[in-house]
This record gives C-alpha cells, sequence and structure tokens, in this order.
C-alpha cells in the first residue's frame, strides 16, 4: 500500500506541474487570448505548408496539430492531414469537427497550414515523393473507414484524435507519433478493447481511452487514466505528459523540442 500511495502522490505531482506548465505557456502559444471571441480569431496560413505549386511534380503527405480553442487547448490538441499527389497543385484536407453538421468527417474545412482558432500548428509528419505517393490511396480509404463517421465527443472520444489514429493504424508507413495530450487517440469501444496503437506497429490495451497501456514503435511506453497520458519514449529520449505532450527529443530529426 505505501508504494501505491507514493506511486499516486508522484502521478498527481506530475498532474499538477504539467498542468501548470501549460497553463502558463498558453498565453504565449497563442496570438490571441483565451477568452477571445472564436469567430474572429487567427485562421491564416502559418507558412508552414510546402508551395504545391512550385512543388508541382512532388507528393506530398503532412499531418499538424495545434491547441484546440479555449481552455480545452490547455488540455489537447486538435490534428489534421493534408495531402497532394504528383502533379496537383493544391492540397486536400481531412479532419475531424465536431460542429455543424451530422458528418464530422471535413473535407477541406480550413486551409492546409491555417492557425487554428489563434494557435499556431506544427508538423507531426512530413513524407515526400514516391513514399507519399503511394501512402495516398491508404489515407484515402482510411477515411472512408473510419468507424465514427457520425459521433463526436470531445472527451474521451471518438474525436479528432480518435480519427488521426485510425488513419496512423491504417497506415504504419506514415509513422504517426501523436502527442500524449491528443486525448480521443486511445479511444477503443470496449468491444474492441486491445489492438495497435496509432503509430500502426505495437500493441494498445484501451478501454473508451479513460484508463489502457500502449507499446509502440513511435509511443514508446504510454499509460492513460482519465484520458490524461504519462510516458516515456526510448528510441527518441522523451517524457509523455499530460496537457503538455512531448519533451525531449523530436522523434521525427531528433532535435530537443517540447509540444506546444
Amino acid at each position: 500500500m505505501t508504494y501505491l500511495k507514493w506511486f499516486g502522490l508522484c502521478y498527481l505531482c506530475i498532474l499538477l506541474l504539467s498542468f501548470g506548465y501549460s497553463y502558463a505557456k498558453a498565453s504565449q502559444t497563442k496570438d490571441e487570448p483565451i477568452s477571445h471571441n472564436w469567430s474572429t480569431t487567427r485562421r491564416d496560413s502559418a507558412s508552414l505548408a510546402p508551395d504545391p505549386v512550385k512543388l508541382r511534380d512532388t507528393a506530398i503527405v503532412e499531418i499538424y496539430t495545434a491547441p484546440t480553442y479555449g481552455w480545452r487547448g490547455l488540455f489537447a490538441v486538435h490534428p489534421w492531414i493534408i495531402f497532394k499527389r504528383a502533379g496537383e497543385t493544391s492540397y486536400t484536407r481531412y479532419d475531424v469537427i465536431g460542429w455543424g453538421r451530422d458528418d464530422v468527417v471535413r473535407q477541406n474545412y480550413a486551409i492546409p497550414d491555417g492557425y487554428w482558432f489563434g494557435s499556431k500548428p506544427r508538423i507531426l509528419v512530413d513524407h515526400r515523393g514516391a513514399a507519399a505517393e503511394a501512402m495516398i490511396p491508404k489515407i484515402e480509404a482510411a477515411i472512408k473507414s473510419y468507424p465514427f463517421p457520425h459521433s463526436y465527443h470531445a472527451w474521451p472520444g471518438p474525436n479528432s484524435n480518435t480519427f488521426m489514429a485510425h488513419i496512423g493504424r491504417e497506415v504504419p508507413e506514415l509513422k504517426l507519433d501523436l502527442p500524449s495530450n491528443a486525448i480521443g487517440k486511445d479511444y477503443r469501444p470496449l468491444s474492441h478493447p486491445v489492438g495497435l496503437p496509432p503509430s500502426g506497429k505495437g500493441v494498445q490495451v484501451s478501454a473508451l481511452g479513460i484508463l489502457g497501456v500502449t507499446v509502440g514503435s513511435q509511443e514508446g511506453f504510454e499509460f492513460n487514466v482519465l484520458g490524461l497520458n504519462l510516458g516515456i519514449d526510448f528510441k527518441h529520449p522523451a517524457l509523455r505528459l499530460p496537457f503538455i505532450g512531448r519533451v525531449g527529443f523530436d522523434s521525427q530529426n531528433g532535435v530537443a523540442v517540447k509540444d506546444i
């Protein structure tokens, strides 16, 4: 019992410290105050996506994530995917939006690399050339097979992170590493509690995204309690913390970074 008490105390301290850090950073990472009117928040380009006209002959696949709007940005992020085939001069964007209509999977809801209601996005995945070209049909098939096209729940899911995790499972070539504060990425129905992690390689055991464990090629080891994830990435040394995301080395290029 003593070990359990110490474990619980340490976990609580990590939660409080992570939340405090996320709260302190929120005002610095948003170009608009958290309480600002959502209809007038910044939605223009963050100048992150490669110029599709200049790279007309190159297939490109990218996945972005940004803190969600308002106070929820202290807890979670919103992801989306963009892609174009070789020969195309514009991107197609897909993400899940929980308002406006019954079909939550949206095509071209916003510009490819736009600020997400005042929050600057960052790139999680960037593939180009023949490898990206080969992924696109699989990505489109994964979008069509998403099992919750008419359901959205901010917590514990299914939501936009559940959607992106589904694509990652179906297309492991993406090598997707959704951050630990992508609430909803671990959502699994009670009828299918065991399966692949969002990276598509490894194993995940999860009950509705509320309680579970993930061991994945990109995720490392991560456990989830009430949607708050804590873990360690051994491949690219980093801590995976609730509220904050990743603190350590970028899984894409080995650079020391902090999410959010």
